[in-house]
C-alpha cells in the first residue's frame, strides 16, 4: 500500500486529501473517510454516504475523477458507478 497527499496545483501537499494505492485499486481519502475507488479494471465505487458530503471532498473527488459533479451524477443515474459503504 502506498499513501500520498493529493497536490494543489501550485504542486503543494494538500492536507487531509489521500490517494492511496493497493494491489485492489487506487482509493481517494478524505479526512478519514474513504470517498472513492478506481479499481484496477477501470471500474468506480463510490461510498453511499460520503461521496457527496462537503464542497472540500468534491473538489478534491472531483479532481481524483477527473470530471465534475453533474458527469458524476449522470454515471451514478445510469448505473455506471456503484455505490456502497466503503468505510464499513
Amino acid at each position: 500500500m502506498n499513501v500520498t497527499n493529493m497536490k494543489s496545483p501550485r504542486g503543494n501537499k494538500v492536507p487531509n486529501q489521500f490517494i492511496i494505492t493497493t494491489k485492489d485499486g487506487t482509493y481517494f481519502q478524505s479526512y478519514q473517510s474513504i470517498i472513492a475507488l478506481i479499481k484496477n479494471d477501470g471500474s468506480v465505487v463510490l461510498d453511499d454516504y460520503y461521496w457527496d458530503y462537503s464542497r472540500t471532498t468534491g473538489k478534491y473527488r472531483n479532481e481524483f475523477l477527473m470530471e465534475g459533479i453533474a458527469e458524476t451524477r449522470q454515471k451514478i443515474a445510469s448505473g455506471e458507478y456503484q455505490l456502497t459503504n466503503l468505510n464499513a
